[in-house]
C-alpha cells in the first residue's frame, strides 16, 4: 500500500499529467483550426481570383464581339399602321428609279459593306478603305442617285461663303462635316417637320440632321409608327438601322 504522502504525490502527478495533455490537445486543436482557416482563406482567394478572371474574359469577348462589329441586319417593321411610301418626281441619274428610292437603297447598300467607324482624311474625298462616319452614309446614299455630294457642297461653299463658318475650304473634307451639310441642305433642300408625332411625313430616303449627327430615314418603323434611322454613330453601335 502507498503511504498517504505517496498517494497525494500520485494524484498531483496525475493532475499535472492531465493538465499537460489538455494543454497539448488545446495547442494541437488551435494549430488545426489555424491550418483549416488558412486553407479556407486560400480557397476563398482562389475562388475570388477565378471569378475576376472569368469577368475579365467575358469583358474581352464582349469587346471583341461588339467593337467595330455593327450589324447591317434590318429591323422588322413593327408599325400596325401602313404608311404610303412617297416617291420623288425626279430621277436625276435616269436609271428608272426615283431619287427618293435611290437614296434609300444607296444607304442600305452602303451599310451592307459593314463600314467600320473611324474619322479619317482622304485625298480622294470619299472614304475608300471600309472606314467611315455618319456623313459617309449620306454621301454614298446620294451617290446612288447620281449626286456627287463632295462637288455640290464645294460649289455651294464657293457660291455662299458667308453661310459657312470655314476659314480655308477643303473639298476633300468639307462635305463630310455635319455642320456644313446642315447649311448645304438648308440652302438646297426642302425642310420637313421634326415633330415625331407627324409620322406620316417621315419617309424612307429623307435626310435627317441632328445637332452633331446625320442619317437617312428608313422605310421601316417601330410599333409607334416612328421611322427608324439608317446611320453610323460610333464603333460600339449595335446595328446601322
Amino acid at each position: 500500500m502507498h503511504s498517504k504522502i505517496e498517494i497525494v504525490d500520485i494524484l498531483i502527478a496525475d493532475k499535472l499529467g492531465r493538465s499537460t495533455i489538455y494543454k497539448e490537445l488545446e495547442r494541437r486543436t488551435h494549430e488545426t483550426w489555424t491550418c483549416t482557416n488558412y486553407r479556407l482563406d486560400y480557397m476563398k482567394k482562389k475562388k475570388f481570383i477565378f471569378i475576376i478572371l472569368v469577368i475579365v474574359v467575358v469583358i474581352v469577348i464582349g469587346i471583341f464581339l461588339r467593337y467595330q462589329h455593327t450589324s447591317p441586319k434590318r429591323l422588322a417593321d413593327l408599325s400596325e399602321q401602313k404608311y404610303e411610301q412617297v416617291h420623288s418626281s425626279i430621277d436625276y441619274d435616269q436609271d428608272g428609279i426615283d431619287d427618293q428610292t435611290d437614296i434609300l437603297q444607296g444607304a442600305l447598300n452602303y451599310i451592307n459593306t459593314k463600314p467600320k467607324y473611324k474619322s479619317k482624311y482622304y485625298n480622294s474625298g470619299y472614304s475608300n478603305d471600309n472606314y467611315g462616319v455618319c456623313t459617309d452614309v449620306v454621301a454614298f446614299a446620294m451617290q446612288a442617285a447620281g449626286y456627287d455630294l463632295m462637288q455640290l457642297v464645294n460649289e455651294d461653299i464657293q457660291n455662299h461663303p458667308e453661310d459657312y463658318d470655314i476659314q480655308e475650304p477643303d473639298s476633300n473634307i468639307d462635305f463630310r462635316r455635319v455642320k456644313n451639310l446642315q447649311v448645304f441642305f438648308a440652302n438646297n433642300g426642302e425642310s420637313l417637320t421634326t415633330d415625331v408625332s407627324k409620322t406620316e411625313q417621315w419617309q424612307g430616303g429623307d435626310i435627317i440632321i441632328f445637332q452633331k449627327h446625320i442619317g437617312i430615314v428608313s422605310d421601316r418603323r417601330n410599333k409607334n409608327g416612328v421611322s427608324y434611322v439608317i446611320h453610323h454613330n460610333d464603333p460600339w453601335q449595335k446595328s446601322y438601322e
